[in-house]
């Protein structure tokens, strides 16, 4: 008896999985030359795309053929057309493009522990020097700073929303490794009695003044410069936020960050952590889960941590109970934590 065709063993995921390297260079290639923005426009032939990025015909033609199998681009006889990702996402004419987040996700300083997965596997962590990407004053964050603030856009103003649904009350809010400022600043542009300390490295808070200043509520943001873990924090705040900031520590680290947190807190206040979240099987959902990864290369330590994780971490540290929101459809998750 034949086994059936869909149970027979296939080198197709090994092969996919090697080559993948192919795909980031194509899609990092394509938002080079700006080829999205040139089907926008109305360009749709090889040909045509070719003549407004000033390339080749073959070239352009290889390169639009394997975007349209990876799915970022259809394909009708010779004409190319954008996906609705890729009109959205992909096309500077767009208010949501995102294509400078290249300049961060690709860059040498984030991406060289990606080149000895084994050596993290067997070290536990990354095999780049000076603790990987949380290093002192680590040049990678001013990058990111200005690079993937409008990635961080959608569930900056999805997560003020969720903690401070009508906007009518004073908050004194600390925005823990501010980088563009962007969480803060969704808070400060919807309530007019909201005002933001931002705390970061110095020249990652010029790129967050900087947005405060775009905002109009440079004079509800100051700061306090350095690592979070050795400066004053003052007293007082009713929210503080630590957004995509936990998982670069262990738990025992991250327990002795939210003791100081606490303390900073007014009774009743609040904390809002946003972390990729994998569920407790850590393969589920993939987006989230798949942050693992990212984190054994890049830090000494880190993680993604499930929920179950960050709300011991939280009662370890004294608070009295979190709570999960998911920030569909993003990938992240927002946990809010009552002192």
């Amino acid at each position: 008896m034949s086994t059936p065709a869909s149970q027979q063993p296939s080198p197709m995921v090994f092969f996919q999985t090697i080559n993948a390297h192919y795909q980031t260079e194509a899609l990092k290639a394509a938002i080079e030359l700006e080829l999205f923005t040139a089907i926008g426009e109305g360009n749709t032939t090889a040909a045509e795309i070719a003549k407004r990025v000033n390339a080749t015909e073959k070239g352009t033609r290889v390169l639009c053929d394997f975007l349209t199998i990876m799915g970022m681009l259809t394909k009708d006889n010779d004409t190319y057309a954008l996906t609705l990702d890729s009109s959205v996402f992909l096309d500077k004419r767009s208010p949501a493009y995102l294509g400078s987040a290249t300049e961060f996700l690709c860059h040498p300083g984030l991406t060289a522990g990606a080149k000895d997965i084994a050596g993290a596997v067997r070290k536990g962590g990354t095999i780049m020097e000076n603790d990987g990407t949380i290093g002192d004053n680590n040049s990678v964050w001013v990058n990111f700073a200005r690079a993937m603030a409008p990635m961080m856009a959608m569930p900056a103003q999805m997560m003020a929303a969720l903690v401070d649904p009508e906007a009518n009350q004073k908050l004194r809010i600390l925005d823990i490794a501010a980088g563009h400022g962007l969480y803060g600043l969704a808070f400060a542009t919807k309530n007019k009695q909201a005002e933001v300390t931002a705390l970061d490295w110095t020249a990652v808070l010029e790129v967050a003044k900087e947005n405060a200043a775009k905002a109009g509520v440079e004079d509800r943001y100051s700061t306090i410069e350095g690592s979070a873990f050795d400066v004053e924090f003052g007293t007082g705040y009713d929210l503080v936020l630590l957004t995509n900031f936990l998982h670069h520590f262990d738990p025992p680290t991250c327990e002795t960050l939210l003791r100081k947190v606490r303390a900073s807190l007014n009774d009743g206040g609040r904390v809002v952590t946003l972390e990729f979240v994998p569920n407790d099987d850590r393969v589920t959902p993939p987006e989230s889960a798949s942050f693992a990864i990212i984190m054994l290369a890049s830090t000494p330590s880190g993680d993604a941590y499930t929920f179950a994780d960050l709300e011991r971490m939280f009662a370890n540290a004294g608070f009295s109970k979190s709570t999960a929101h998911r920030l569909l459809p993003t990938a992240q998750t927002a946990v809010i934590s009552e002192k």
